[in-house]
């Protein structure tokens, strides 16, 4: 291993084999949410020197066989330093879709009592800094995660949370989700309700039938909207009913917008305090594009951001652009006549766009995209 290079160790089993190892002395290690306690015995057989520790459970002694070392602790919050993405299952760990009212004892609603009652915005370093630590290890975890999968291959969804399951885009965001999943691309979206619960549930359905697909679609318009109570029994139900056949994708919600439930169709959840890191995340790794639907302030603010990156080709490519819904993006919120513009002024330059009403015409830009 190189000196000069950490390695992280973030699962038990990773923790023993790395313990049962003859080098007496462990050096450059960033050991991060794991339980030393359970191997109290092989851990105080090694000395430990430029580590790091991050919320470990560790036995008495091992920081008296450590140099130079950082033992940054459990802060005592409500959350946790998680080692890995979280699963829904894990985010709301004591909830029950046949109980009213669990969500806020669940995991996911404590935190968000907690993050209130706090304040989102906070100056006390404690509770600022146990997020910060927080985030960090989510977006840790983000990158470990992403690694795996051919970045042009990673697609974002954009649009409104107030999108109803009822609604024509809606349905056009879960069949082209579907279909792109089925073709290997992992989608990505802001993990909460609208087209972002659209793109989870087509990703969700990957390998089901246009009838089972129906069916989904039919124990779900029960709770158009996010609003209505059984919005997320709704979304458990479909879970259950048809269990996923090993298709993935990536949620990435805040708890700043806590009001907002995390779709639980996500496979794999980034949740984060920071909105900001989250917000730049989605557009940062959806190398492969990003779909624009329906949506309001936070749409048009993430339509300029990626238009940035695109024009000064900050990854080395653009990526494109695919705005669905002719009439909504050149008359009710007209971008797209205002980018023709900036773009025939060369205030633009390198972007790839689509402008359509077709879920076929959006896959075949995003797939001729891929290098």
């Amino acid at each position: 291993m190189a000196r000069d290079r950490y390695r992280q160790i973030k699962e038990y089993d990773e923790l023993v084999t790395l313990l049962q190892e003859p080098e007496q002395e462990l050096r450059r290690y960033v050991f991060q949410s794991v339980d030393f306690t359970a191997a109290a015995e092989l851990a105080l057989q090694h000395s430990y020197r430029e580590c790091l520790f991050l919320s470990c459970k560790l036995p008495m002694g091992l920081k008296r066989q450590s140099r130079d070392c950082l033992f940054l602790p459990n802060m005592g919050e409500t959350f946790r330093f998680p080692s890995h993405l979280y699963s829904p299952e894990e985010l709301y760990e004591g909830y029950s879709p046949d109980v009213p009212g669990s969500y806020d004892k669940c995991y996911d609603g404590r935190v968000f009592r907690h993050y209130m009652k706090k304040g989102k915005f906070r100056t006390d370093i404690k509770e600022t800094l146990a997020r910060t630590l927080h985030d960090h290890s989510i977006s840790d975890c983000l990158q470990d995660y992403l690694s795996q999968f051919n970045e042009h291959r990673l697609v974002g969804v954009m649009g409104g949370h107030g999108l109803s399951r009822l609604d024509v885009a809606y349905r056009q965001v879960v069949l082209l989700s579907k279909r792109l999943t089925e073709a290997g691309f992992l989608m990505i979206s802001g993990g909460g309700p609208g087209a972002m619960e659209a793109t989870h549930l087509g990703a969700w359905m990957a390998g089901r039938t246009a009838d089972e697909l129906q069916e989904a679609f039919s124990i779900m318009s029960a709770a158009p909207s996010f609003n209505d109570s059984l919005w997320l029994p709704t979304a458990w139900q479909v879970r259950s009913r048809f269990p996923n056949l090993g298709f993935e994708s990536l949620g990435i919600p805040t708890w700043l917008y806590g009001h907002e439930p995390s779709t639980p169709l996500a496979t794999h959840i980034a949740k984060f305090f920071d909105n900001s890191i989250r917000e730049d995340s989605i557009l940062t790794l959806a190398s492969g594009g990003i779909i624009y639907t329906p949506g309001s302030a936070g749409t048009l603010q993430e339509i300029f951001q990626e238009a940035v990156q695109n024009h000064y080709l900050t990854f080395g490519y653009a990526s494109p652009m695919i705005f669905m819904g002719k009439q909504f993006w050149t008359e009710r919120v007209p971008v797209w006549p205002l980018l023709m513009s900036l773009i025939e002024g060369g205030v633009y330059k390198n972007l790839i766009l689509c402008l359509t009403d077709e879920v076929d015409e959006a896959e075949r830009v995003l797939m001729e995209n891929v290098k």
